[in-house]
């Protein structure tokens, strides 16, 4: 019994420690940004080659491949420009 409770609270405990993994895109290493899901070696290496970024909107115009919708994905999987998650522009 003491297992599966250990086995329970781990598969809870595990998304919430997950969902707080922040990465700042203008001062992350390469592993850090190739551990996001969605962020492959080419795309990294487009983000490294053009920081520092001022806020979300100026990554987009000037690292081909993120739109609003990748952009939303990379926020959600904890990518933060200057410390903020992407915001859709209203």
């Amino acid at each position: 019994m003491k297992r599966r409770g250990l086995l329970l609270w781990a598969a809870w405990s595990m998304p919430a420690a997950l969902a707080q993994t922040e990465v700042e895109v203008n001062s992350a290493t390469r592993a850090e940004l190739e551990s996001l899901p969605g962020l492959g070696p080419a795309l990294v290496q487009r983000l490294l080659a053009a920081r520092p970024f001022a806020d979300w909107g100026d990554l987009m115009k000037r690292v081909p491949g993120i739109r609003a919708a990748t952009a939303a994905k990379l926020s959600g999987a904890g990518l933060r420009v200057g410390g903020r998650p992407y915001e859709p522009p209203k």
